[in-house]
């Protein structure tokens, strides 16, 4: 892996081609079904039997032989089929029986006459007309077939995907190992929250909270938060105990070449080596990646908004790597209309921050990298290539939600 350090910066593209790949992943683990939501398979999940098994009611109604039934023609009820109970005997001509969403139709019967069109007295039913065209009927293997794949490895088990795993069949899954991560802000101007409002020329230390919030969000596991004071020696001894705490550290601030920006140098007696230096984005352009120590380091600009938009370009998807994705299943880029205009950009590469309204995405105001309070209505960063003509309302762009 070679040092790039001192190269000029890179665009967006290149530097996430420099991501690492699916090969990341940092081992497996098998959980029970019910304490996997959230997580990454590991491995498919195929159907261990065909879905439904058999034919079910998709409706409530009777079950009936079509060719026997006719409207206003009495029938039998001889009995009925229930969701987990059906109906044990066999339905013959001028019988049916009454069933419910779900349950086996019974045998002997190929349609389901919803009930709305049915009437019943004692133990007979009569049909009125236009019961049709519908069949009510579910098919076998009408969801799936038992052997599909359900769930490819690399999915990430969502509410929806739950679902699908639990339909699968199985107690347990073989899911990604959740990386470990370290955050460390520097900087001594950083305080704890809720201790700077007294104090002279010190901030509250805001950057790590959001920066945490996104790594569980993504499926890490946060074990260790540290601030560190512009003191080399003492951040390098604090970058070796956090290497050897973490799969990942990510290091917030210090990350410009000032007398006092040591993000990289506290890395360096651990071997540092760089993938990426820094990229021709705006706002980020100090973001960097590299190894040290057998360890993934991401470095985020100090100031909330170019830590909080690298990390949904970087962050993410980085940790998606190490859970055995694809880093672009997090980078995942939308058309969307813009309800106001947006300005002629500049040289670099910009992710302009913005609201989701009815009628599609509106610009925030402030701009400014270490703007903190216009983050909580952030919800989508519009990209906009370099030297980008100025977009009218009513235009498409392309948008990551954020």
């Amino acid at each position: 892996m070679a040092r790039v350090k001192g190269a000029a910066p890179i665009g967006f593209d290149e530097a996430v081609a420099r991501l690492p790949g699916a090969e990341a992943l940092l081992g497996t683990e098998i959980v029970p079904l019910d304490r996997a939501a959230g997580r990454v398979l590991a491995e498919p999940l195929y159907a261990r039997r065909d879905s439904p098994h058999q034919p079910t009611a998709a409706m409530d109604g009777y079950a009936v032989r079509d060719a026997t039934t006719a409207p206003d023609h009495p029938l039998r009820v001889i009995g009925e089929s229930c969701a987990g109970l059906g109906f044990p005997g066999i339905v013959g001509a001028g019988e049916a029986v009454r069933i419910f969403t779900g349950a086996p139709m019974p045998a002997g019967t190929d349609r389901c006459i919803v009930q709305e069109h049915a009437s019943r007295e004692g133990g007979t039913v009569v049909f009125t007309a236009g019961y049709g065209p519908g069949w009510h009927v579910r098919t076998i293997a009408s969801d799936f077939a038992a052997g599909a794949l359900l769930l490819d490895r690399g999915t990430r088990l969502s509410p929806q995907a739950m679902v699908a795993a639990a339909a699968t069949d199985v107690a347990s899954v073989t899911v990604a190992v959740p990386p470990r991560v370290a955050i460390l802000g520097t900087g001594d101007e950083l305080a704890a929250p809720g201790t700077a409002a007294n104090r002279s020329g010190v901030i509250p230390e805001s950057v790590s909270f959001g920066v945490a919030a996104m790594v569980e969000e993504a499926g890490g596991v946060v074990v260790r938060r540290a601030t560190g004071r512009d003191d080399l020696p003492a951040l390098q001894h604090l970058a070796g105990s956090l290497l050897e705490a973490a799969d990942l550290v990510i290091v917030t601030g210090g990350a410009s070449v000032g007398d006092h920006d040591f993000a990289r140098p506290m890395f360096a007696p651990h071997g540092l080596e760089l993938l990426i230096d820094k990229v021709a984005i705006k706002p980020g352009k100090p973001v960097w990646l590299g190894r040290a120590g057998g360890r993934w380091v991401l470095g985020l600009p100090g100031n909330p908004t170019s830590a909080l938009v690298t990390a949904a370009l970087f962050l993410r998807p980085l940790l998606a790597a190490l859970q055995g994705q694809h880093p672009r299943q997090r980078l995942r880029w939308r058309r969307l209309p813009l309800v106001t205009p947006l300005p002629v950009i500049g040289a670099r590469e910009t992710f302009v921050r913005a609201q989701w309204e009815e009628d599609g995405l509106v610009p925030l105001d402030s701009e400014h990298s270490a703007a903190q309070a216009a983050l909580a209505t952030t919800d989508w960063l519009i990209r906009r290539p370099a030297h980008s003509a100025a977009a009218a309302a009513g235009e498409t762009v392309s948008a990551l939600a954020f």
